[in-house]
C-alpha cells in the first residue's frame, strides 16, 4: 500500500514536470513566432517606398 502510494506520487510529479517544460516550450515558440512577426512587419514597411502608388510607367 504504501509503495502504490509512493509511486502514484512519483508518478504525479513526473507529469507535472512534462506538464511544465511543454508549456515553457510552447511559451518559448510563441515569442519566437510573435519576434518574426515583427521583423517581418517591420521589413514590409521598410521596403515599401514613400512613393508607393504615386508614379506611372507608361511603354508603347
Amino acid at each position: 500500500m504504501v509503495e502504490a502510494i509512493a509511486e502514484l506520487s512519483t508518478q504525479m510529479h513526473m507529469q507535472q514536470t512534462m506538464q511544465s517544460v511543454g508549456t515553457a516550450v510552447l511559451k518559448q515558440t510563441m515569442e519566437m513566432v510573435e519576434t518574426q512577426g515583427q521583423m517581418l512587419v517591420q521589413n514590409m514597411q521598410a521596403s515599401n517606398p514613400v512613393s508607393f502608388g504615386h508614379q506611372l510607367d507608361v511603354r508603347v
